[in-house]
């Protein structure tokens, strides 16, 4: 346990952020928490950009404007990780369902990590001079919550920043950190594709267009996208998360519905996969007979995070003061809206991860190799039993926020 004061109170606030977790837009509580502790340590806030965001500004003389941003919202999943501060909260989902709540995702620690930063560079604005930016970011889950804040004028209210600057928590060991030059996180998109068929009596298939046939083999030639029409040297991803269809055994329903993610680091090959699903998606409708053609709704989307190569240079050495090993991870297969931020302040972006598993866990992997396969071991985010180890990755993931800011933020002379 620590000693520390400053660490004890960030580790409390920490369990209590994971012990209400809050859905996309309705991070009113977490909203307030970060509004406060801005507000009493001098910044200029402001609350419900973008609906639930919070931004604090800290101006600290002439210089440049360096962007901190951390993500507010939870997950709809049941937690089983067995942590005396876990959540047993519940919530709202956009569709109206009610469903348990957790921090499956670390932004809980993202907010922890950002405050303390912003204690630490607020005690010490005698030695850098600038204006820090800070947004607490609602609905990153949905891919939208960046954008939501631009749309309702982040920039123009507050200025372009000079640099966007975040980290995420990973399942990679505390004590390391992820930094790599180009396409940090994929693009993704969300589908919705309904497909209509003729409902009727399970014992008569003949008298109907069954839609749930249809989805399965629009399921299966799905697959083939990636394996069949995308080069060996390019990556993407297309899964299907949900197929929804009929109440009963022996009804055949007259739709089904299918919900897609796809993830690219290539605006051709983006282009590419989303025409090969809407060929297929009509093709097999047609090939059944389907009474009217279906619908393909795109309904979240994000483009590439690309990483600045020269301000992730600039930025390296200042991560690696912390004590932490910064290590290249490569390309993620996740993806991240904070890359909006840059583009639409046409700034650069240097986007890390965190680690956050107990180093324990990793005792005798010596190699990149063991390491790998060990994290695969490991409940990962979007678990329901993901929970990174407190500390070091508090500490560590404040220094990196601290000591990447100063990086961009000169000291007075």
């Amino acid at each position: 346990m620590t000693t520390d004061p400053v660490a004890s109170d960030l580790e409390d606030l920490y369990r209590d952020l994971h012990r209400h977790p809050e859905l996309g837009y309705q991070e009113h509580r977490t909203a307030g928490i970060a509004a406060a502790r801005l507000t009493a340590l001098g910044f200029e806030v402001t609350t419900g950009i973008g609906q639930t965001g919070v931004v604090g500004m800290l101006r600290n003389g002439e210089g440049p404007m360096a962007l901190l941003r951390a993500d507010m919202d939870a997950l709809p999943v049941l937690e089983e990780t067995g942590l005396p501060y876990a959540s047993s909260a519940t919530g709202i989902t956009a569709e109206g369902r009610e469903t348990p709540v957790m921090h499956a995702c670390g932004h809980d620690l993202h907010v922890t990590c950002l405050v303390g930063a912003c204690e630490s560079l607020a005690a010490s604005r005698d030695t850098w001079s600038g204006t820090l930016m800070v947004v607490f970011q609602p609905a990153e889950e949905s891919i939208n919550g960046a954008q939501a804040m631009v749309d309702d004028g982040l920039f123009e209210r507050f200025g372009n920043p000079d640099v966007v600057l975040a980290q995420h928590v990973a399942p990679i060991p505390a004590g390391v950190i992820g930094l790599h030059a180009g396409p940090m996180f994929a693009a993704s998109d969300a589908l919705r594709i309904t497909l209509h068929g003729t409902g009727g009596h399970g014992s008569r298939p003949e008298a109907c267009v069954d839609p749930i046939v249809m989805g399965a083999a629009i399921v299966m030639r799905l697959q083939t996208i990636v394996s069949r029409l995308i080069a060996a040297t390019e990556t993407a991803v297309v899964t299907v998360g949900a197929f929804r269809a009929g109440s009963a055994s022996n009804i055949i329903p007259a739709n089904a519905e299918l919900l897609l993610t796809v993830r690219t680091f290539d605006a051709g090959i983006r282009r590419q996969v989303l025409a090969a699903i809407e060929r297929i998606v009509h093709a097999e409708a047609t090939a059944s007979g389907a009474p009217r053609p279906p619908e393909i709704v795109a309904f979240e989307s994000t483009g590439v995070v690309v990483n600045d190569a020269a301000a992730v240079e600039l930025t390296r050495s200042s991560l690696e003061s912390t004590g932490a090993l910064v290590v290249d991870p490569g390309p993620a297969s996740g993806s991240e809206d904070a890359g909006i931020f840059a583009t639409a302040a046409a700034a650069p972006i240097v986007y890390w991860l965190l680690g956050g598993a107990d180093p324990a866990e990793f005792t005798g992997a010596t190699s990149v190799e063991a390491i790998a396969a060990r994290m695969t071991e490991l409940p990962a985010n979007h678990s329901p039993k993901f929970a990174p180890v407190i500390q070091p990755t508090l500490g560590i993931g404040v220094a990196a926020l601290v000591a990447a800011a100063r990086c961009w933020l000169p000291s007075h002379q």
